[in-house]
């Protein structure tokens, strides 16, 4: 009959999940019912390696700062993929050496619109 579908095989997952959401929300709850509640000014005070803290908190970054983070990120991602792939060479043949080839191309010419682009230069 159409419509009366149950999805019996999500069912594990579904109680998996209502048990990891109830050991999460139990554990916090245990936590702030038992932590000794003893609040100071010393450890209530802003603590930045042992030095009184200068200036505003809430600083601006140039979007220059995260663009190179970002880029550090996407490349040595990227590099992190080269390893199994020079660690399985040997066995997986000429289509994985092209398709490799590929993803360098694509890594380089990502790497040239960056650099064209003046996304490396530091102010």
């Amino acid at each position: 009959m159409p419509g009366t579908y149950t999805p019996v095989g999500y069912l594990p997952v579904l109680i998996f999940m209502i048990i990891a959401l109830c050991f999460g929300l139990g554990s916090l709850l245990f936590g702030y019912l038992l932590r000794p509640r003893r609040p100071y000014d010393e450890k209530l005070s802003t603590y930045e390696s042992g030095m009184v803290p200068e200036g505003e908190p809430r600083q601006k970054f140039s979007v220059q700062y995260y663009i190179i983070a970002i880029l550090f990120v996407v490349f040595d991602v990227e590099a992190v993929f080269l390893y199994p792939w020079a660690v399985s060479f040997d066995k997986i043949g000429l289509y994985a050496l092209i398709e490799m080839l590929l993803f360098i191309v694509v890594l380089v010419v990502g790497y040239i619109y960056a650099w064209r682009k003046d996304a490396f230069v530091w102010d």
